[in-house]
């Protein structure tokens, strides 16, 4: 890729620095890298001697976070791009040969987004075609979509198939720059210990590229590739009848509905949802329905940011007389739901507003299909422990089962999945960052299916002359009401995160946590990272320990929880706080307000922005 004169000249230049695996890594980098766009990045950062730059990017790998593998685009083993995706399918592939002894036969699946970035070459097809390259060198068969699929395709499509796993080339709600690589197990959930550690192990012993790796022509040519895009696409809109109550409902309803995809793979999808549930299809938002990498219209493309990036919807939406907006993110495995008032203003909900309704839907529509009250005994719903208690209270007074994760759609599908082979039926399931899945038969969130339910639900309550927000205040007076409030700052030094929580974990002596916060005493802590829970008789946390990511949980003497966690997908540390009210209990205003200055003072107490240099929240 370049002259070895250059290449030796650079390299030797490197090794008067001391830095003898900087060194390799750099050679190795240069041998191995055959894009000539990220060899070029390389090159060039050799050549300027930037060695801060050229560590950060070759002297650490990725590992899975709460959504697989996922980074920015670029040159460098820490990054995303044609080497480190074939080095990680190569692990895949030894991996699944060590452990699925029949992979010949069932194969991978393989899907992608529409995100691309010139300056790399990365675009999220030629990762998918290069991840089938190396199964189909292998005589792998792979199941490759033939054009951008939402995410949830590919977990649906490997139960279908009875694939050996999936892969999906997908950042989700990112920033533009970045890019990802995620796993599905042949179970249909996403892989979780020990998989993902085995993993690794097998892409760093396999991280040289064989030379078939690289032959993008093998998903024309070999016999072994096949695209799956109609079957699946049939399979899965006619399955949606499974969670499709009052079709002939719908037909007739005189609501209209906008939707956004954010300039990702949702358009289509969703049009076709909506019409399998009997509606005509949403009115898309033009600036938005098609692919665009460079999210033109938006400052983030992630539609759980609220009103600010939903403006071209809600504005579309009022032109045309619409009272619901629906956005799927640009995967489409996530939805945001926005409705007009009577007042002219939006009610954009929160995930776990929209989860409580979600909820209240799905079980009002199974209790009608199943009037013996005994039948309620094999229903469960699951949430994450950072979401909202609200299933928990529905459960409690309803009587069927709710189970709590740790955060991620991965420990939610695996648990569906084991729930599920012992005779239960788990009919929803949620995260609050507007991850949602009603009924099971996808082990993931869906934005698509999702986008159909809340239509179809809107519909229903309009008969009843009820909004959507008129029924979650009726959830609420029955239920109790559950306020919550979550965010996030950003900090792009991970030693400092690394500080804040050791500090909180020895805020009054060694291995002392604090006992209060602000005003507000802390009766219960519980640790994920370390495995503490001070509740036990024993101390040890019921939840699995999460030792790679840092999560802490304050339950207050008032009954708010608050959970401070690091993001398994971006630079965030997030926040999560919620007041549970018993049923009966009204006073609203006095309760946020509590609410609000606990939540002040978790942020300036336990996390001290202005100290750490963190970015607060701008939207």
């Amino acid at each position: 890729m370049g002259s070895n004169g250059d290449l030796n000249a650079n390299s030797q230049c490197l090794s008067s620095t001391g830095d003898l695996v900087l060194d390799k890594a750099v050679k190795q980098w240069m041998a191995w890298d055959k894009n000539p766009q990220t060899w070029k990045q390389m090159e060039s950062l050799v050549r300027e001697g930037r060695v801060v730059e050229l560590r950060r990017r070759l002297c650490s790998r990725m590992t899975f976070g709460t959504a697989g593998l996922r980074a920015e685009m670029g040159a460098g083993f820490a990054c995303i791009n044609d080497l480190t995706v074939i080095q990680s399918t190569q692990g895949m592939y030894k991996y699944l040969a060590k452990y699925v002894p029949d992979l010949k036969t069932r194969g991978l699946v393989v899907g992608f987004d529409t995100r691309a970035q010139t300056s790399s070459g990365c675009t999220s097809e030629r990762l998918a075609r290069l991840t089938a390259a190396v199964m189909l060198c292998k005589d792998i068969p792979v199941y490759l979509f033939s054009t951008y699929v939402p995410t949830p395709f590919v977990p649906y499509a490997v139960k279908k198939y009875g694939a050996a796993a999936g892969v999906m080339i997908t950042a989700s709600h990112n920033r533009k720059e970045d890019n990802g690589y995620k796993v599905y197990w042949h179970n249909g959930a996403q892989i979780s210990s020990p998989h993902d550690k085995e993993i690794l192990r097998c892409i760093e012993e396999n991280s040289e590229p064989w030379s078939e790796s690289w032959n993008e022509d093998l998903v024309e040519s070999s016999l072994l590739q096949r695209d799956p895009l109609e079957d699946v696409c049939r399979w899965y809109m006619e399955e949606l009848n499974t969670i499709c109550f009052h079709r002939e409902l719908n037909a007739k309803s005189p609501l209209k509905f906008v939707h956004s995809s954010f300039h990702g793979v949702g358009h289509n999808y969703v049009q076709r949802a909506f019409q399998q549930f009997g509606f005509p299809p949403p009115i898309p938002v033009p600036e938005q329905k098609d692919p665009d990498p460079d999210f033109s219209t938006v400052s983030c493309p992630n539609p759980e940011e609220g009103e600010s990036v939903l403006e071209l919807s809600l504005r579309l939406a009022e032109r045309e007389e619409a009272r619901i907006v629906v956005a799927t993110d640009p995967d489409a495995d996530r939805l945001a739901v926005a409705e007009q008032n009577d007042n002219c203003g939006w009610k954009v909900f929160t995930g776990n507003e929209l989860a409580a309704l979600l909820g209240w839907w799905m079980l009002f529509n199974w209790k009608e299909a199943h009037p013996d009250p005994a039948d309620t005994e094999r229903v469960y719903m699951l949430a994450t422990t950072v979401s909202s208690k609200i299933l928990k209270a529905f459960a409690r007074i309803e009587g069927f089962h709710f189970e709590e994760t740790l955060p991620g759609f991965k420990w939610i599908g695996n648990r569906i999945h084991e729930l599920t082979k012992t005779g239960k039926e788990v009919i929803f399931s949620f995260e609050e960052s507007i991850g949602f899945l009603c009924g099971n038969m996808v082990l993931d969130k869906d934005g698509v299916s999702t986008a159909a339910v809340v239509a179809e639900m809107a519909a229903y309550l309009h008969t009843k002359n009820l909004s959507l927000n008129q029924q979650l205040i009726n959830i609420y007076e029955i239920y109790g009401y559950h306020i919550s409030r979550t965010s996030y700052v950003i900090c792009n030094d991970p030693p400092t995160i690394h500080r804040i929580f050791s500090r909180l974990r020895n805020f009054g002596g060694p291995s002392v946590y604090p006992e209060s916060c602000g005003d507000y005493c802390i009766t219960r802590i519980r640790d994920v990272t370390t495995g503490y829970d001070s509740s036990q008789p024993d101390k040890k946390c019921v939840l699995p320990l999460s030792k790679n990511s840092q999560m802490v949980t304050f339950t207050f003497q008032n009954g708010i929880v608050a959970t401070l966690r690091t993001s398994g997908t971006e630079p965030k540390i997030k926040y999560y706080t919620e007041f549970c009210a018993a049923p009966g209990e009204r006073d609203i205003s006095s309760l946020e307000e509590e609410l609000r200055k606990m939540t002040a003072a978790l942020v300036e107490e336990f996390l001290e922005p202005d100290k750490n240099n963190l970015l607060r929240r701008s939207v």
